[in-house]
């Protein structure tokens, strides 16, 4: 959702420039702007035919991470579970429509399994379609895809993310104070469960009065842009009364934070998430933001390999693997849920240094302060 530094995104090119020259000598591979496929050695652990697996991305825009830490992880694991297997790649750019025609070349390419994160998740029932003419089953990655019957889910608590932040917001706001939320796109199912976690934490306290809610918006794609009109807009009509701002992650915490410096606002709560560089410097040396949601994305690519490497080897997802389910408003999606971190200034070291997910060196200087 958030981006990522420019200092981790040269990291990954380069590294995968050495990944590359790897396969080519021992595969094949094929790679443009918008899809590659990968291909590793035949292995005498695996002696099974390769499989195609299509892991197919919403965009980068906003989120680099997709490119620059869920790709790259996911194919690790995959590779290490199954070296034969093949895995399609490809990123969607923001585009629903480049999404679709991704799935379509994908199953024509042979693909046995789509791991996919939606562009947009009340419109991606069209992907699902697609994928059930092949029988070709659907693992949503990170973005639950809505109104359809997907087979798996692979994500992070998302209900949970929003508590966390509603607490922090909950127990560091004065009695009495307004909050501004700033709750994310509302094509993303994700944010709409951010959502409603972060207000069944703080309703109970609106409804009592020990806090208001001065203003709430959803913002179209994560956009910072359009996430500064609105905090900006907030403001005028709060006449600058606001005493804490529940941004629904890092990206939309810089946006808010810059509003708010532009009327000298200081020392508020402000949440975040996705654990960016910048948004860890502004928690460590600003101080101008409170909080952010770690949801380490390791994890979260691991799981999926191993819940797709089960279904293309016929084995069912043991339960400590598929450990709930969500419903999608078709039906209840088994589910891998992780738990997601609160990370502030006291425990940047404990958590997103120990775990290697960034560098002091990154959050002292971010490529891009968002």
């Amino acid at each position: 959702m958030a981006k990522k530094t420019w200092k981790k995104s040269a990291t990954w090119m380069a590294a995968a420039a050495v990944v590359t020259g790897i396969v080519a000598g021992c595969g094949t591979s094929s790679t443009n702007a918008q899809s590659s496929t990968s291909t590793g050695a035949a292995s005498a652990v695996n002696p099974h035919p390769s499989v195609k697996i299509a892991f197919l991305m919403p965009e980068t825009n906003t989120s680099p991470r997709w490119e620059y830490d869920d790709r790259p992880d996911f194919i690790a694991a995959m590779k290490k579970l199954d070296p034969n297997a093949q895995i399609i790649y490809a990123n969607a750019q923001g585009s629903e429509a480049t999404q679709l025609q991704q799935v379509e070349s994908a199953i024509t390419e042979g693909a046995k399994l789509l791991v996919v994160a939606p562009v947009n998740g009340f419109a991606a029932t069209t992907i699902v379609t697609e994928a059930a003419k092949a029988h070709v089953p659907v693992i949503s990655y990170d973005r639950l895809i809505q109104n359809a019957k997907v087979d798996y889910y692979v994500s992070f608590n998302n209900v949970e993310v929003g508590k966390l932040q509603g607490e922090y917001i909950a127990q560091h706001t004065k009695k009495g104070g307004t909050v501004v939320m700033l709750d994310g796109a509302p094509t993303d199912p994700n944010a709409k469960q951010f959502a409603q976690g972060a207000h069944d934490v703080l309703d109970p306290l609106f409804k009592s009065g020990k806090l208001k809610l001065g203003y709430e918006q959803f913002t179209p794609n994560w956009d910072s842009q359009q996430a500064l009109t609105e905090m900006q807009q907030a403001l005028t009509r709060l006449h600058n009364h606001v005493d804490a701002v529940l941004a629904a992650n890092d990206n939309l915490a810089g946006a808010a934070i810059q509003a708010l410096e532009q009327q000298h606002i200081k020392g508020i709560p402000v949440t975040g998430q996705d654990a960016t560089d910048a948004g860890l410097h502004r928690i460590y040396y600003d101080g101008t933001q409170s909080m952010t949601v770690y949801k380490p994305i390791k994890e979260e690519a691991d799981a999926a390999a191993q819940l797709a490497y089960d279904l293309i080897t016929g084995k069912k997802p043991p339960a400590s693997l598929v450990n709930g389910t969500v419903n999608n408003g078709a039906t209840n999606v088994p589910s891998v849920l992780l738990q997601p971190i609160v990370v502030t200034k006291s425990n940047i070291a404990s958590t997103v240094i120990k775990d290697g997910f960034t560098t002091w060196a990154r959050i002292k200087n971010p490529a891009e302060q968002q």
